[in-house]
């Protein structure tokens, strides 16, 4: 009886994809990241449409109070809505765990920072405060919807094989 030659192992030594994992969940994770491009795509297209729109509808209502209103309204959208999307495009190939506390550490600094923003222009008058308020309003519900329709419209499967 002879035995078997040992078989040289993978390049990486695991037998599996990149990074250790099987090919699926490559390709399960390339899937992933791609529901993310699309909402952060989908985000940026109706910021960049809401500061046009919001900057001529502000000059018409407010003057330049206004334009200013709603270029701060654009500014703290993105950065509400941009910073989850992005975290969690940054960290798709992650374990959940890490994932979850990008994305929960993300939403902390993110909340202080709009807060800090909020309470610095209360002071200031250069500004139109219902422009801001709706064009912050409109930017974040509408990111909200964009990032829902994106995972709806994803087909990823419940479980990885």
């Amino acid at each position: 009886m002879t035995t078997p030659a040992p078989q040289a192992p993978p390049p990486d030594g695991t037998g599996a994809g990149p990074a250790g994992r099987p090919a699926a969940a490559d390709r399960s994770a390339a899937e992933v990241e791609a529901v993310f491009r699309l909402a952060l795509r989908d985000v940026l297209v109706l910021l960049a449409a809401l500061a046009v729109l919001g900057v001529g509808i502000g000059w018409l209502v407010e003057g330049v109070p206004g334009v200013w209103g709603a270029l701060l309204g654009v500014g703290l959208a993105l950065v509400f809505s941009g910073t989850t999307v992005v975290s969690m495009l940054r960290t798709s190939r992650a374990t959940p765990q890490a994932m979850a506390g990008v994305v929960m550490g993300a939403w902390l600094v993110k909340v202080v920072v709009v807060v800090a923003a909020l309470a610095v222009l209360s002071g200031m008058d250069f500004y139109s405060r219902p422009v801001l308020a709706a064009v912050l309003a409109l930017g974040v519900v509408g990111s909200a919807v964009l990032d829902y329709r994106a995972v709806q419209r994803a087909r990823l499967p419940y479980v990885s094989a």
